[in-house]
């Protein structure tokens, strides 16, 4: 347990130090809130979907809880590159210990994000309708916080350029997103892209998230609540068999 807690203390003060890194993670929410939110609101209002901030503002959230956790793992690589990942290894302690740590490290970076962002949307007009239901959604925040730090852990476990790993988490980021249902309903979607949602973990996320602070479910709760646990599971299994594989 003392290895997961230093590790996962050692995430927390690596991103307390990086303050720029802190303040530019939450340009490209702001941007879509304000730029999609109040540009596509009366569109959207007028095809009858109501107010457009209060359906985008969770999909903005997951989206940035997204993003920190998953880039979070460049930090193996890193590591990797300058020494530190070795010595953390041949330390006598389990790599399942340090995988564990890392990623609820990471995890709980990419949650005060989320968090950080979510008041920024309160400001900007996000209306919760139940205040009461704010911990299930903070708790469907670090649900997907664990599920892509694990994930984005276990490709940079597999991976020694530094310069490959934005590339290939891009490749990833993208289509979850797009594909959520955080920019637009799940509803009357073609087959192939109803589809396609069904099988994104993202897409329980914001659905969840939605649900808890909105009160609009298309999925379900539960059953949102029942994939993220699942999948967080598997994902955290394989990261870390993947990171306990891992050679420096």
């Amino acid at each position: 347990m003392g290895a997961i807690y230093i590790m996962w203390l050692r995430q927390l003060k690596r991103y307390w130090r990086s303050k720029p890194r802190m303040i530019g993670s939450l340009a490209q929410p702001l941007l879509f809130l304000v730029a999609l939110g109040f540009g596509f609101g009366p569109i959207f209002q007028k095809a009858g979907g109501g107010n457009y901030i209060n359906f985008l503002a969770p999909g903005i959230i997951a989206m940035s809880v997204l993003f920190i956790a998953m880039f979070n793992g460049i930090e193996v690589i890193w590591d990797r590159k300058f020494g530190f990942l070795k010595e953390t290894l041949v330390a006598p302690v389990s790599r399942i210990e340090i995988m564990i740590g890392r990623t609820l490290g990471g995890a709980t970076v990419a949650f005060l994000q989320g968090i950080v962002v979510l008041i920024l949307t309160l400001i900007i007009g996000f209306k919760i309708t139940d205040w009461h239901m704010l911990p299930v959604g903070l708790l469907f925040m670090f649900l997907m916080s664990v599920l892509f730090t694990a994930f984005g852990t276990a490709i940079a476990s597999l991976l020694e350029d530094m310069h490959a790993f934005p590339l290939i988490m891009n490749f990833f980021i993208m289509p979850l997103f797009f594909l959520s249902g955080a920019l637009f309903p799940l509803d009357n979607l073609p087959g192939l892209m109803t589809l396609i949602a069904r099988f994104n973990p993202l897409s329980y996320g914001v659905d969840g998230v939605r649900a808890s602070l909105t009160g609009v479910s298309h999925l379900g709760m539960f059953t949102d609540f029942s994939v993220l646990i699942v999948i967080t599971v598997v994902i955290c299994i394989i990261g870390s068999y993947v990171f306990s594989k891992i050679e420096v």
